[in-house]
């Protein structure tokens, strides 16, 4: 058994109990035995090896070996704002911008804006984050930020931070000229209604770069995936 495990904070003294969700899964789902070996990682850029010692109804306890450290990153931060899309959208957009890297989520606050993030629906975007953690090998959890304005992700921003915002109307994405001594980067989707007049001219006050993704109207969360992808990799 090769499975992985979210445990909320690291191992204690080279021991940790599994509860709730994760424990059903192992012991219900998976039939997990005594003796098994499974990694479990707490979304800060580490994971442990462990084996099962001991099972319960609903809970597990490991005994998990020397930690397992992630390389350094390379290349800036990437952060997405994105104005988010309805109902099962939602839960893809997450499962695929924490597949590709991306430091966090914001969702972002718009006139068109047809989704709102609400604290259940943040939680709801967390647990995506950390299923697709799980599934894609990842162990560090994508971070989903509080709802903010355009004005206001601008003006989170940490310096060294380079922002782009989708527009049809823009120049084509050079993601290597932009991510050229920076530190972190931000990219702006608007709704499917697109930004208004007024949000485009705040963002560009503020310093962010109007881009274009082609020649076809993308659909929100193929916007931010687009986005993460040539930022990420191309960074």
């Amino acid at each position: 058994m090769s499975e992985r495990f979210f445990i909320p904070s690291p191992p204690l003294h080279g021991r940790v109990v599994l509860t709730g969700d994760e424990a059903r899964h192992l012991v219900r789902v998976l039939r997990g035995q005594v003796g098994d070996d499974v990694v479990v990682f707490a979304g800060e850029g580490v994971e442990w090896p462990a084996q099962i010692t001991r099972l319960g109804r609903d809970e597990a306890e490991l005994e998990t070996g020397p930690a397992r450290h992630d390389l350094p990153a390379g290349g800036p931060a990437v952060s997405i704002a994105v104005a988010l899309p309805k109902g099962e959208r939602q839960k893809w957009l997450v499962e695929k911008l924490t597949e590709l890297g991306a430091a966090q989520l914001i969702p972002l606050e718009t006139e068109r804006g047809v989704a709102e993030a609400t604290p259940a629906a943040r939680e709801r975007l967390r647990r995506g984050v950390i299923e697709a953690c799980k599934q894609c090998g990842r162990n560090r959890l994508m971070a989903i930020g509080e709802p903010l304005s355009v004005a206001a992700a601008l003006a989170d921003m940490p310096p060294g931070s380079r922002v782009v915002i989708a527009d049809p109307g823009g120049p084509p994405l050079d993601p290597r000229g932009l991510a050229a001594g920076a530190t972190n980067l931000l990219a702006l989707v608007g709704p499917e209604g697109g930004f208004t007049v007024a949000e485009i001219a705040a963002a560009e006050q503020a310093g962010a770069i109007r881009v274009s993704l082609g020649p076809h109207i993308l659909r929100i969360e193929t916007a931010a995936i687009a986005l993460a992808a040539r930022l990420a990799g191309d960074g």
